[in-house]
């Protein structure tokens, strides 16, 4: 019961010192969201480079195999019916 007390008086203080000095909250506004921007961009920009360096391993560590492919695909295949085996059994 105390926090939402605290909470609706922390609210009517912030409504009205935010009415008192208005202005100065959009000065302290306009110098944060370039600010935010500017970092969330740098923040994507990285995550998305780390995230095609990803991407690019991936594709060299996987380079063709040619017949190594198409055993995993039988060696599946033999797991596949195995399993059907001990399920029917």
């Amino acid at each position: 019961m105390k926090t939402l007390i605290g909470g609706a008086i922390a609210s009517v203080i912030g409504i009205i010192l935010l009415a008192v000095w208005f202005n100065a909250f959009l000065t302290i506004l306009a110098g944060i969201i370039p600010l935010v921007l500017l970092m969330g961009g740098g923040l994507a920009l990285y995550l998305g480079f780390d995230e095609l360096k990803d991407t690019w391993k991936n594709d060299t560590a996987t380079a063709p195999a040619g017949d190594s492919r198409e055993d995993e695909v039988a060696e599946l295949k033999k797991e596949i019916e195995a399993l059907k085996g001990k399920d029917n059994a």
